[in-house]
């Protein structure tokens, strides 16, 4: 049997399962640069109902939408990574976890920015 994972442990988990579900439950929604602030609301809204989320900020990188969009001559494109920067807050027993997800090099990276109790 292994030792009980420690409260930062836990609130990093907790911090995984709502990028996750962030990720995963809005990837591949319909998306316009009229639509994208109700959109990154939206979001926000929705993962900051799950248990330990202090705060969610989503921001949405209209340059690379507006591009994507005119190089696909349509007037939506789906939603991803790429056109997301999004940040985190989640509060386990005293535990703050600070996150982000933001690109690099191509990729929409999320990763623990802090940990302190």
């Amino acid at each position: 049997m292994g030792m009980d994972p420690t409260t930062p442990q836990v609130a990093c988990f907790e911090a995984g399962i709502k990028f996750g579900s962030l990720y995963h439950q809005f990837a591949g929604t319909p998306v316009s640069p009229d639509s994208a602030d109700s959109l990154a609301a939206a979001i926000e809204e929705a993962i900051e109902n799950q248990p330990h989320c202090e705060s969610v900020t989503v921001e949405v990188r209209e340059a690379p939408l507006r591009e994507a969009i005119a190089a696909a001559g349509a007037d939506y494109t789906e939603l991803t990574g790429r056109f997301l920067d999004v940040s985190m807050v989640i509060d386990y027993e005293g535990c703050v976890v600070e996150t982000s997800m933001a690109m690099e090099d191509g990729y929409p990276l999320m990763q623990v920015d802090s940990v302190s109790e």
